[in-house]
């Protein structure tokens, strides 16, 4: 059995602590088994991990949100991306590729399908666990997970069974049809009908999908198909396989199932009022602030409203508007002023823009004990590096020495240079030039191997 992980969102809808390269599924804000702080991603995988169904994932994601991946999830899970963001099809459709001809799975090995994100308990993947047996008995070629519904949502797609499964007996049966949704009347028809939402977990054999990606691909390598990636259709997993299927099944989902889709929401699941340096008075009533910056934050007499604050930005919002954000922030975007990378973080402090177009920009940069950054250069910006914390390697026009607490390093355009951390590493990193972009870079292979410690 193969698990893939569905990892995408464009990260507007829990602005600002998520952005392109930081989703929602990323905000370590949820409290873990162990009582630390975990992210929406680390809770599924610990949950699948406890449910015996995660000894072979693989996650699809974009090739932006790859270094975050690694960096939650470590380097023992098989990261397939996307060459250009799509749609769910050409994203499922490329990690079946991926197992078939890169991890050589049969073609009657059970794929399950997930998206990343989900707030559910064990039950959920107890529904899994009896999806993959029914695929396995060949109850259908595709079988899905139906959430019962907590009442008429115009947010979710519905599953019509052809029996009600909502008396606590059967939790299987073939899919009578689909309703894509629909307005608050109809979804109330639906469930009057025993209908389930859409859950968005599918089970198939790999050679189910392997045949209908050969209407588009016929390539007979992962290469090839992810060469050939812009002609999968752009289109929905639901709309090209699932809507067309000859023969679906569905499995009734009987525990607790959340989308923690906006502050809203996902502020009922986070236990600490204040998180970060923030500080709450005892008239403030439902009322969550998240702070990421380094100046203090203190609330006091507010009502349902959620404070968040990181370098991209503060926002300052009833909890009854969170549903709105997403829209209203469009014109707010620009560069992270965060990211986590596979070798560590970096924070943005400043940028400027002088009257004569020149710029700057002032990063902190924390590298991981053991990890570095690509040997590389720069063609249109000068860097100044300034050690604060640590000791590592530093590397430039293939000189290496070693540098500490106190000590600088100063790069000029056109030079190669890269450094190691041999301890948790942290520098202050000051560019300058024009333009000041994260493409101005080109990559060159170094090993350090050779260089041990110095």
């Amino acid at each position: 059995m193969q698990l893939i992980l569905l990892s995408g969102g464009s990260g507007k809808r829990l602005w600002p602590l998520s952005n392109n390269t930081r989703s929602k599924q990323f905000l370590p804000l949820l409290e873990g088994d162990d009582g630390k702080a975990e992210s929406m991603v680390q809770r599924v995988m610990r949950q699948a991990r406890q449910s015996g169904i995660a000894q072979n994932v693989t996650i699809a994601t974009n090739a932006v949100q790859r270094d975050i991946i690694v960096n939650q999830l470590g380097e023992g899970i098989s990261v397939v991306t996307e060459p250009e963001r799509r749609d769910t099809f050409p994203a499922i459709a490329l990690a079946t590729a991926y197992l078939a001809f890169e991890k050589h799975c049969s073609d009657d090995e059970v794929i399950v399908v997930m998206p990343c994100d989900p707030y559910t308990d064990s039950s959920y993947f107890e529904a899994i666990r009896q999806m993959i047996s029914e695929v396995e008995k060949e109850t259908a070629e595709l079988v899905l997970m139906g959430i019962n519904p907590t009442g008429p949502s115009s947010k979710y797609g519905y599953i019509v069974p052809a029996k009600d499964l909502s008396n606590g007996g059967e939790r299987c049966c073939k899919v009578e049809r689909f309703v894509e949704k629909p307005d608050t009347q109809k979804a109330e028809e639906l469930l009057k009908q025993g209908a389930l939402w859409n859950g968005g977990v599918f089970a198939f054999k790999l050679g189910y999908l392997t045949d209908i990606l050969k209407k588009y691909n016929a390539s007979n390598s992962f290469d090839e198909i992810r060469a050939g990636y812009a002609r999968l259709p752009e289109i929905s997993f639901d709309y090209e396989v699932v809507e067309k299927a000859a023969s679906a099944g569905v499995v009734r989902c009987c525990g607790r199932w959340k989308d923690l889709g906006t502050w809203n929401t996902l502020t009922e699941e986070i236990r600490q009022n204040a998180t970060g340096n923030a500080t709450i008075g005892p008239k403030c009533v439902n009322t969550h602030v998240i702070n990421e910056l380094q100046y203090p934050i203190f609330a006091e007499g507010l009502k349902d409203v959620v404070v968040a604050a990181c370098p991209d930005g503060i926002l300052v919002c009833s909890k009854s508007e969170t549903e709105n954000i997403k829209r209203k922030v469009e014109g707010l975007s620009h560069r992270p002023m965060y990211e986590e990378r596979r070798w560590g973080t970096y924070r943005v402090i400043d940028q400027t823009e002088y009257s004569d177009g020149f710029k700057s920009l002032t990063k902190s940069i924390t590298l991981k004990a053991g990890k570095c950054i690509s040997y590389q250069i720069h063609h249109h910006r000068s860097e100044v590096w300034t050690f604060a914390d640590g000791q590592g390697l530093f590397v430039l026009d293939g000189e290496v020495r070693r540098i500490k607490r106190g000590d600088i390093a100063v790069i000029p355009p056109e030079h190669y240079h890269s450094v190691k951390a041999l301890t948790d590493l942290t520098f202050i990193e000051v560019q300058s030039g024009n333009p000041l972009v994260e493409e101005d870079i080109e990559r060159f292979e170094w090993n350090w191997e050779k260089y041990g410690t110095i």
